[in-house]
């Protein structure tokens, strides 16, 4: 998770101008602006996600969300007195509290989640009356069967949320391991348990599946931008479920005092995670697949009717319709809406049903072979009363206004590099191929 120091000296955050080159403002979608003072005023996505008016009603008070991950610091200022006591499955530290850290992702994703910050000096989280399960975990020696101990650790404890800004390879993975890990996370469904894990951050390189985001079951989550564009570096294939912001997000500094601009797909299923425990606070008596049920109804839909989209599989989260409207049938609450649509798509096909555990996109076998052009940026737009899609000459003249980049843009469009996607409002969107990100795989 490659970051951007937005603090100078220790513990005084700086003002930090954004990266925006402009002010997009179109049919009730806003992006951040381009001077935020605050580390608030940087959590763009708040602004966009309405969560001002979502916390009038539902804060995620009663929700417990474990995070598997490096450790949480309950001394974090947002998060003090929210981290309950957890468990390390780390080889050495097996069997120890999870509240110690030698790095702060843990941390960071907890504060995106559950912060409740004293001052706009700090990270708000998306449900902040929530409380944290730290559940320790690396991707390191042992990792995906570790994984496995710790799933089962989270689905017996209290927890109705697992998040996972976590990976393991799943070319690195042998079949028993796998195995391990599945069976784990069909006892957390049984349970009742919500499973969250970010899709990765090889989307433009090798693409690699990744475990747990592969895991049947598991709701793999994929990045998008401050344009609400998806992001180039977002792992991409069947297995995603849906997609988050995940890109100049603040969060905790590592190794450092302060508060740093993050971005991957760890910090788009943290705040998943939060999105989730905003609703299951709202109603307490469902289970994780009718809540996961729901954030997949309210979502903005692909627009060639290929549900899921292998970018941003059944569209861009929007926990305020649910909030706010009452949208979203949760159905059955036994019956784990990515299972049941597997099973059906399963059971469409003439030929052989694929493996149960792995189900890797087309062109990623997990070696480090180049991904095969399938990971351009799909323009998202979350806001007003729903997703809306600009057409695209109007999309480029707010969204970059210098002639190079217009150019630029036209000739991939003439490349046959560009698709289109379409909003619930209707309106045609060009998909734009996006810059080269610079963030390096960062194991989330």
């Amino acid at each position: 998770m490659k970051k951007t120091m937005i603090t100078g000296a220790p513990g005084r955050a700086l003002v930090l101008a954004s990266a925006l080159s402009s002010l997009l403002a179109f049919g009730g979608v806003s992006a951040p602006s381009a001077h935020a003072g605050t580390v608030r005023e940087g959590q763009w996505y708040l602004k966009t996600m309405q969560a001002e008016r979502m916390w009038e009603k539902a804060t995620g008070k009663g929700v417990t969300v474990a995070v598997l991950d490096g450790g949480v610091r309950p001394s974090q200022p947002e998060l003090r007195g929210k981290v309950l006591p957890g468990r390390s499955f780390v080889l050495r530290e097996e069997g120890k509290d999870a509240r110690e850290a030698i790095e702060a992702h843990g941390t960071a994703m907890s504060t995106l989640i559950a912060g409740d910050p004293q001052d706009d000096m700090q990270v708000k989280g998306l449900a902040p009356d929530a409380r944290i399960l730290p559940v320790k975990v690396t991707s390191g020696l042992g990792g995906a069967e570790a994984l496995a101990h710790a799933i089962r650790y989270a689905a017996d404890s209290d927890a109705k949320i697992i998040s996972m800004s976590i990976g393991v390879y799943a070319a690195e993975t042998d079949d028993k391991r796998k195995a391990q890990v599945q069976s784990a996370v069909d006892y957390a469904i049984k349970k009742g348990k919500l499973l969250i894990a970010s899709s990765g951050n090889d989307g433009s390189k090798t693409n690699s599946v990744e475990y747990p985001a592969a895991i049947r079951g598991v709701a793999a989550v994929s990045a998008v931008d401050t344009h609400l564009r998806m992001t180039k570096f977002s792992t991409h294939g069947s297995q995603v479920a849906l997609a988050a912001p995940g890109i100049d997000i603040p969060t905790v500094c590592d190794g450092k005092t302060g508060y740093c601009r993050g971005r991957g797909t760890s910090q788009a299923a943290a705040i998943t995670s939060g999105s989730a425990a905003l609703i299951w606070s709202l109603h307490p008596d469902w289970t994780g697949n009718q809540v996961l049920r729901v954030l997949i109804e309210t979502a903005g839909k692909p627009s060639d009717g290929k549900v899921p989209s292998e970018y941003v599989g059944y569209g861009m989260i929007r926990p305020r319709l649910n909030v706010l409207e009452n949208k979203g049938d949760p159905g059955p609450p036994d019956v784990n809406p990515l299972l049941a649509a597997a099973d059906d798509k399963n059971s469409a096909k003439s030929a052989a049903p694929t493996a149960p555990v792995t189900h890797e996109p087309a062109g990623a076998t997990g070696k480090k072979d180049k991904g095969k052009g399938k990971d351009d940026n799909l323009p998202w737009f979350i806001g007003g009363a729903a997703a809306i899609a600009v057409p695209g000459a109007v999309l480029l003249a707010l969204m970059v206004r210098r002639s190079r980049r217009k150019a630029e843009a036209r000739k991939r469009q003439q490349q046959g590099q560009a698709a289109a996607m379409v909003g619930p409002y209707g309106g045609t969107t060009p998909v734009q191929p996006p810059h080269p990100p610079r963030t390096p795989r960062d194991g989330s």
